[in-house]
């Protein structure tokens, strides 16, 4: 028997608990990176899994070991009504990135994939998107809410100056926490890239990664040449002075700690 291209027998094999988490803020590449990985010969991806999703604002106020095992039963129940069988998964949630110490406890081996790019054309890319943007309705496929409202990731002393600030600093605002949150996955089992180096150098890229995650180098790298960089350096052409302005007064520290904004 066959349901949607997989077989039962699929659905019954032993999963593959070396899951690949795919961490970044949105609008960094994590939805390419999660796609290139997940196609390659004994993975898939599981794009953004919903129940994941919506479970995290709740699970990042947990302590890490319930929110492990909520996060276990979460993903399991997925990957066996996706018929995953004994591939391995590649979850590509950003919000992930606030329970990585859990969910690396759900899955002890479990790897990371912390994907970097520029806060400032992530800053551009964010509003374009409108996400969290004032007056924005609506909500993205967890149901979770678009708008200017203090999400759960933000510092709970600054929930009011959250709400009251310019689109701009809020898009910097999301980009230093996501970064900032991606980083505290276990080091021994974390890859950190910049967007603009696998750009520049797929090749090179795939070879590190693919020793890290153990995967086909060849088959990666002709995956990974498939990312743009037509949008690399947007923020020069696209933030106006007073925006630019906002974004690097937000996240400064964070861009020149990184490496793209240099000290002053």
């Amino acid at each position: 028997m066959r349901l949607r291209g997989f077989s039962l027998r699929r659905g019954l094999e032993a999963l593959d608990d070396r899951l690949v988490f795919v961490v970044g803020s949105p609008r960094s590449g994590t939805t390419f990176l999660a796609g290139a990985i997940g196609s390659l010969p004994g993975f898939v991806d599981l794009g953004e899994v919903a129940p994941l999703k919506a479970a995290i604002p709740a699970l990042h106020a947990e302590p890490d070991e319930a929110a492990a095992r909520r996060i276990r039963r979460i993903l399991t129940v997925t990957r066996r009504v996706a018929f995953v069988g004994s591939r391995r998964a590649v979850e590509q949630t950003p919000e992930t990135a606030f329970v990585s110490r859990a969910a690396a406890l759900a899955f002890p081996e479990a790897r990371f994939v912390h994907i970097v790019r520029d806060g400032r054309d992530v800053a551009c890319s964010l509003l374009e998107r409108g996400w969290l943007s004032a007056g924005r309705g609506g909500g993205d496929d967890a149901g979770l809410p678009y708008g200017a409202e203090a999400r759960f990731w933000v510092e709970p002393e600054r929930r009011q100056e959250f709400s009251a600030a310019s689109n701009a600093r809020r898009a910097a605002w999301a980009w230093c926490r996501y970064v900032s949150a991606a980083r505290v996955a276990p080091a021994e089992r974390l890859f950190e890239l910049r967007y603009e180096t696998l750009t520049a150098d797929p090749d090179g890229t795939a070879r590190e990664l693919a020793a890290f995650l153990d995967a086909p180098v060849n088959a990666l790298a002709q995956a990974l040449r498939g990312a743009r960089d037509t949008s690399v350096g947007r923020w020069s052409r696209e933030l106006s002075e007073a925006d630019l302005a906002e974004v690097e007064e937000e996240c400064g520290g964070l861009l020149r700690d990184l490496g793209y904004l240099r000290w002053c």
